[in-house]
């Protein structure tokens, strides 16, 4: 599909939701290049790589309850989720200064009043913060990125977590952890977000029970 074909079907798709995702992927295309927040060659290519598939996450949402996006950086995906589902609440948990202050913006600038800006890392937010659900684009592989957000989930919550054509092998090298932390057995899935566009592989754990969090391992450098 064209650029003008995803966002055409994204249009259709999502309503009148669709307003507020077109003002971000403007925002996204100008002042998030010039900020250093996506680079300008992946602009031709923005409703694709970033809209659609950080939309592709929202199915797998519950329907209820706080959604926390781990490491949003431009607020992908946590602030197409915001857009998405304008009555949940939202945080968008982000360590760096120059990022939660354009987060900040773009939560003023799309009236996302639900949405929350918070300036941590996920660690630090262990036993402060419990979600229904926790996101994560691109931040770790599944090993790391369990330890640092499976505590975050409330029990009978889910993480869901966009990733590559690495995800199974992830998910091989992070089952035993993920089962410490209290996770299901986790599902690599193929999220289509609308017909046409090539799919996303999403990664979902359901935690199913209480854990004390595992000791951080190390954590790359954001």
């Amino acid at each position: 599909m064209t650029e003008r074909q995803v966002q055409d079907a994204l249009r259709a798709s999502v309503g009148d939701r669709y307003p507020r995702l077109a003002t971000f992927a403007e925002l996204l295309a100008d002042q998030g290049v010039l900020r250093g927040l996506i680079g300008p060659r992946e602009v031709p290519r923005l409703w694709e790589r970033h809209i659609a598939n950080s939309a592709a996450v929202e199915p797998y949402l519950p329907a209820t309850g706080t959604v926390v996006d781990v490491g949003t950086g431009a607020g992908l995906p946590g602030v197409v989720l915001a857009c998405l589902r304008p009555d949940q609440h939202v945080v968008l948990l982000e360590p760096m200064e120059r990022r939660t202050t354009w987060l900040e913006e773009v939560v003023a600038r799309l009236e996302l009043t639900s949405a929350e800006v918070v300036r941590a890392r996920a660690e630090e937010m262990h036993g402060r913060l419990e979600a229904a659900a926790v996101t994560a684009r691109a931040v770790a592989p599944m090993d790391r990125l369990a330890r640092w957000t499976l505590p975050l989930v409330e029990t009978g919550g889910v993480l869901v977590a966009l990733k590559g054509s690495r995800a199974a092998d992830e998910v091989a090298e992070a089952r035993a952890v993920i089962a410490r932390l209290g996770g299901a057995e986790p599902e690599v899935l193929q999220a289509t977000p609308v017909p046409g566009v090539a799919p996303t592989t999403v990664v979902r754990v359901r935690k199913v029970r209480e854990t004390r969090p595992v000791a951080p391992k190390g954590r790359r450098r954001r």
